[in-house]
């Protein structure tokens, strides 16, 4: 008989053990919803011992900013951890040394959000040089471009004998320089006198033949009434 009463107390032992009290049922349902959770009024620290240390950085954050008590009892040791995981074990010690040698103290969840507004300072500090970089990089390439397209190589200008292209301009330019030329000369005093020199030419030519046609037409009258008259009849 005591064997048996021994087994069956061992039974039930182990079935309280497997069946979970109502506390236990109502922990793990906030760690179930933690994502969801805000003010946690007046639940005991004792349960948010258990229940805080399954939150992210940013659902910690929500718990303490929505909640009108002081949690930091239970939520400096769980910022510290945020602190190495995100820092490093090194950085976290050296904050510890410079606190325990100046004597003070400050929170981790302060000192956490510090360092990340730091280091994101700097992380946009670097990505503005280099973006400054690559800017004048840019331009660089930029002006050697303009350089290289502006500057035309002699041998490229020729003439063009379809008025298109640079040619036509010089043709054009030559050709209004000579009709000017021509102009100046054609009006020049030397032109105009041999000009009047060819008119007065032409025209003493145009009287010596008029006066020989008119010879020779009178000529034929007056042979033409010398002519004796026939006898009559």
């Amino acid at each position: 008989m005591s064997s048996g009463h021994s087994l069956i107390h061992e039974r039930c032992t182990m079935l309280e053990r497997k069946v979970p009290s109502l506390v236990d049922m109502c922990i793990q349902l906030a760690i179930d919803n933690i994502r969801h959770l805000g003010d946690v009024g007046d639940t005991g620290l004792h349960l948010l011992e258990r229940i805080l240390p399954h939150c992210k950085v940013d659902q910690l954050k929500h718990i303490e900013d929505s909640t009108e008590r002081d949690l930091r009892a239970v939520t400096d040791k769980l910022w510290k951890k945020f602190y190495e995981r995100e820092f490093g074990a090194n950085s976290t010690n050296l904050v510890c040394e410079r606190m325990k040698d100046k004597k003070v103290s400050f929170e981790w969840k302060l000192l956490y959000e510090a360092k990340l507004k730091n280091l994101e300072e700097a992380q946009q500090k670097s990505f503005d040089r280099i973006k400054e970089l690559y800017k004048k990089e840019d331009a660089r390439k930029q002006s050697r471009q303009v350089r290289i397209t502006t500057k035309v190589p002699p041998s490229s200008i020729k003439r063009s004998f379809y008025g298109g292209g640079p040619g036509s301009n010089i043709s054009n330019t030559k050709s209004s320089i000579m009709k000017k030329s021509k102009l100046q000369f054609l009006n020049s005093h030397e032109v105009t006198n041999l000009a009047a020199i060819k008119k007065n030419g032409f025209q003493k030519r145009n009287g010596i033949s008029s006066m020989r046609k008119q010879g020779v037409l009178s000529g034929k009258d007056s042979a033409s009434t010398s002519k004796p008259i026939g006898r009559r009849f």
